[in-house]
């Protein structure tokens, strides 16, 4: 698949029956990070999850929230990040919403890189830089 240069963000969604409107939910972050204004008219893509068969969510069915607050970004996810400081590792730190770090191998504070999220943990994530000095 090709993904065109113009791609603001990056992520997964449920789609849901609201009246009678299919929904796309776009996540809070992407409005936070200013990528997506409210309002705007965007260009949507749906694409099915790579390796994964689709599977039918009953739309009476109840999803149970999270107890601890879940990482603001997701394994394949595509994220601009300005390195901030760098580790004990020398490796690149950024931090996004509510100070969640994201470690860049191979950077230095100031560069600001377009990452892919290759792991996610709890408290940390790590991006491997897939662009270099976006404006």
């Amino acid at each position: 698949m090709e993904i065109s240069e113009k791609l603001l963000c990056l992520f997964n969604a449920e789609v849901t029956i609201t009246d009678d409107k299919y929904v796309v939910e776009i996540p809070r972050r992407e409005v936070d990070n200013g990528v997506v204004t409210p309002g705007d008219v965007y260009r949507v893509a749906l694409t099915e999850r790579a390796g994964e068969e689709p599977t039918e969510t009953p739309v009476e069915e109840e999803t149970v929230a999270p107890t601890e607050p879940q990482p603001p970004v997701e394994p394949g996810e595509l994220r601009y990040v300005e390195i901030e400081d760098i580790g004990k590792q020398g490796d690149g730190i950024a931090r996004v919403e509510r100070g969640y770090v994201i470690i860049v191998p191979d950077a230095t504070v100031g560069d600001r890189v377009k990452v892919e999220i290759t792991e996610v943990k709890s408290n940390f994530a790590v991006g491997e830089v897939v662009d270099e000095d976006f404006v």
